[in-house]
């Protein structure tokens, strides 16, 4: 079993990736095979909108796109992650998700049997941005994890968050326990 955590946070050190290694942490202490992708190390362009998408066997875009959709939706359990940034998800995790439309193109499902989705803000807007990225997990029969949050400020330590850290551990054993009881 594998989980994929597919992070939106162009801040290595921040909220967001702190808590995604949260709750990877209490996968792998469960013996869950995790892997987590930060999009902001990567080159994942825009959708270019073309018209025949759904007849090219492949994205044509050559950028990290194409392998990053294929870990995604081949994951047994996902975790998506955004900071909140204008009330709604980051320009990294947009991109992503605009570029999950080659999938939808080519009725290619997604096999994730759990998935946590992570929003942090500073203040507020948290809600709004998981109901955004649980449009990229809507077509999967995936038991749905929510953490929404607030940190106070950007430059808050993630290590203080404590309400928020054990939030995010929790995901993390829960979707243990539904990944465990779907494999037997």
């Amino acid at each position: 079993m594998k989980v994929v955590a597919i992070g939106g946070s162009p801040r290595l050190h921040g909220n967001t990736n702190y808590l995604i290694d949260q709750a990877l942490g209490e996968l792998a202490s469960r013996g869950i095979e995790t892997e987590k992708i930060v999009l902001n190390e990567y080159k994942v362009g825009p959708c270019q909108a073309h018209e025949n998408c759904a007849s090219f066997p492949e994205c044509q875009q050559k950028d990290d796109g194409q392998w990053i959709l294929e870990k995604f939706s081949q994951a047994d359990g996902v975790i998506l992650a955004s900071p909140v940034y204008f009330g709604t998800i980051s320009a990294q995790m947009k991109a992503f998700m605009d570029r999950s439309f080659f999938l939808f193109r080519h009725d290619m499902g997604l096999s994730a049997k759990c998935a946590g989705l992570i929003a942090i803000a500073g203040r507020r807007g948290a809600d709004q941005t998981v109901e955004e990225l649980k449009k990229l997990v809507r077509r999967a029969d995936a038991e749905l994890l929510t953490l929404s949050g607030n940190s106070g400020a950007p430059d808050v330590d993630p290590k203080t968050q404590t309400e928020l850290i054990e939030e995010s551990r929790k995901m993390g054993r829960q979707m243990a326990e539904i990944l465990a009881a779907g494999s037997s």
